[in-house]
């Protein structure tokens, strides 16, 4: 298992609630949903372009931002970017986690329920 895809999946466990689904070709993608709803994918070689990545939902505006910023380390998701999901880079050099962690847990805070959501003010 790479190195990502294990700090990926300890991200997603630290989540109340987050039901982890292996799929994709090889089984080497990894969707992340909560009460059914997804929030993020984690995808290694998706259609075979060898890129290690994670998608997510972001709030209005920042998936562009984030690109604007940084087009080598962000990038829009072909089929869910319209609907404001980012993208990032996992094979990359010095990947910021802190960044990462970040986006994933504003994209649960977007799909949770409110008073899931809350909980990770109490962390």
């Amino acid at each position: 298992m790479s190195t990502s895809r294990e700090r990926i999946i300890n991200i997603f466990k630290a989540l109340p609630e987050v039901d982890l689904e292996v799929g994709g070709e090889r089984e080497r993608h990894l969707g992340a949903s909560v009460r059914k709803r997804r929030l993020a994918w984690y995808l290694e070689d998706h259609h075979g372009n060898g890129d290690v990545v994670i998608t997510c939902k972001a709030p209005d505006g920042v998936n562009t931002a984030m690109v604007d910023s940084d087009p080598d380390r962000y990038f829009i998701p072909s089929y869910t970017g319209p609907r404001g999901w980012v993208g990032m880079r996992l094979d990359v050099d010095d990947i910021d986690w802190d960044r990462v962690e970040l986006c994933v847990r504003d994209a649960y805070r977007m799909t949770a329920p409110k008073s899931l959501a809350r909980q990770l003010d109490t962390d």
